[in-house]
């Protein structure tokens, strides 16, 4: 059976270091600490005084001092990973940590997986290839020799890279390795860091070249386990659930993040916050029970981007400078149909279209599947038609041949509603009323990625009531843009009522417009 034997790397906070340690070794495992060397002394004495005694827990023999980005993080786990190879010989799997990370499984569910996947469990891409690295140095991290820490000296850093750059002093690459990238969360077997710690004495050249490239905690382990290990036993993920916002900054997980934490198909979660006291005791309880089963859903990073884009509005990509000046033209009518509910506006749409021979097309911008002709391949997809749906709509219009078109838009486009009726075509806009249940909502949520059959009842319910609101909230985005001719058909009127703002917003007599709404199941889920 497997057992852990935890790398945890931490520079503050002993209380909560002390807990984890106790929490984490209190089924079996094992855990090796480096507590960095520039902390606090009685911070370090503390961690001593409070975990000597427990058998299960061993403290690196060297400590250094450890700068963000710098070969001190890489040398501060080997000497952790040392201790834990020489001490714990019953130790089957190395995993990293950091002292903010708490286990979202129990120990009886981490030892079964790991049981159940002979492999090792890192990130590891092609550091030239892949786009792992969004900004800032890339090749210059491993060609350049970097002296400074970048937080620490920054004026200095950048002054030495430009001098190297200048007088052309780039290094090469040691020949028989292929540079990879990745998380420095990582859990490795026991054979593996046993290989990875014997090529660290072996590969002398190798440990210098790493000694001065820049934030090699993303490259070390990640090279030197792809050079040592076959692909087909490595898998190319971290057991640690992470998240970071726009900004780049990891997201902090607080005490109402239980239920979605233990819903991700990983281990361990990165990083809760200090505060999260009821989060941590109930995280640290998980772990030493004997629950085996859990509910994966995964949906934890959509959910979050979900939730934090709520407050942005008018959110747009600028569009091309020729789009800016295009226009549908004065003589045309272009009549957007609105509504959450895809279904219903669809089934007006093709009742508009059998009663008055306007051509109709159903969300075009908002649904890859719609049936649409051969444009040159402006159509192909939906990034294409939003870059340049006024071009699309024009080339629509000439193909129908026609001046007069109707088609279908999600309320979420507001900025489309808005550079349509900033078009010298005349714009015409008619919104759909739906009700809508919890079941719909659910099922609307499980559609879009934000839930799915296995997400607990509990969130689900959390959920609702958000899902709710950007419903509610779309349509209000939309009557406060002040829109001209707009237009609205309600389920909550009936087909008298109704017929009059269509008769409007098509411009049709009224027998036309009740024979469009005679459908019975119009409104129907």
């Amino acid at each position: 059976m497997a057992r852990i034997a935890f790398i945890l790397l931490c520079h503050k906070d002993p209380e909560s270091i002390i807990q984890q340690a106790n929490q984490l070794t209190g089924s079996g495992d094992f855990m090796a600490i480096h507590f960095d060397k520039s902390a606090k002394k009685e911070h370090y004495q503390a961690l001593r005084d409070a975990l000597d005694d427990n058998p299960n827990v061993v403290f690196a023999k060297k400590r250094v001092k450890c700068g963000w980005g710098k070969w001190s993080l890489v040398q501060a786990t080997i000497h952790a990973l040392t201790a834990a190879v020489d001490e714990f010989p019953k130790a089957t799997h190395f995993y990293m940590l950091s002292g903010d990370c708490m286990a979202i499984k129990s120990a009886s569910y981490s030892h079964r997986f790991l049981d159940n996947n002979e492999k090792d469990f890192i990130e590891s891409f092609d550091f030239f290839e892949s786009d792992w690295i969004k900004t800032g140095m890339k090749e210059d991290r491993l060609v350049l020799r970097h002296f400074f820490n970048e937080r620490n000296h920054k004026n200095l850093f950048y002054w030495s890279a430009q001098v190297q750059r200048k007088l052309r002093l780039q290094r090469k690459i040691p020949n028989d390795i292929q540079m990879m990238i990745g998380s420095q969360w990582w859990c490795l077997r026991r054979r593996t860091a046993e290989w990875v710690l014997n090529y660290c004495k072996e590969r002398k050249d190798v440990m210098t070249f790493f000694r001065t490239t820049w934030i090699p905690d993303e490259t070390f382990f990640q090279t030197i386990v792809r050079h040592l290990v076959p692909e087909r036993e490595i898998e190319t993920r971290t057991l640690t659930f992470l998240m970071f916002s726009d900004y780049g900054m990891p997201v902090t997980f607080f005490n109402d993040h239980y239920e979605m934490l233990l819903s991700q198909d990983f281990l361990f979660a990165r990083k809760v916050s200090p505060q999260a006291n009821e989060l941590k005791a109930r995280l640290g309880d998980l772990y030493n029970s004997r629950q085996s089963e859990f509910s994966i859903s995964n949906e934890g990073r959509r959910l979050h981007k979900f939730l934090t884009e709520r407050g942005r509005i008018g959110r747009r990509f600028a569009p091309r400078f020729w789009e800016t000046e295009a226009t549908l033209g004065r003589e045309r009518e272009l009549m957007i149909i609105t509504c959450k509910k895809w279904h219903v506006a669809k089934r007006l749409l093709w009742q508009i279209k059998r009663v008055t021979g306007v051509p109709v097309i159903e969300y075009l911008f908002d649904e890859e599947s719609t049936p649409m002709p051969n444009l040159g391949g402006i159509q192909t997809t939906l990034d294409k038609r939003a870059r340049h749906r006024r071009a699309l709509l024009r080339m629509l219009f000439d193909f129908h041949q026609t001046d007069r078109m109707v088609i279908c838009l999600d309320p979420k486009n507001l900025f489309m509603l808005q550079d349509f009726y900033a078009d010298r075509c005349t714009t015409r806009l008619l919104e759909l009323n739906c009700n809508f249940t919890d079941d719909y909502l659910i099922g609307h949520a499980t559609r879009v990625g934000l839930a799915s059959e296995t997400t607990p009842e509990e969130t689900i319910q959390r959920l609702l009531p958000t899902v709710r609101y950007d419903v509610a909230f779309e349509s209000d985005q939309i009557r406060d843009a002040n829109f001209t001719n707009l237009f609205r058909v309600s389920e909550e009127l009936d087909s008298e009522e109704n017929v009059v703002p269509l008769a409007n917003f098509l411009e049709i007599p009224s027998h036309q417009a009740q024979d469009i709404l005679s459908l019975d199941h119009l409104f129907a889920d």
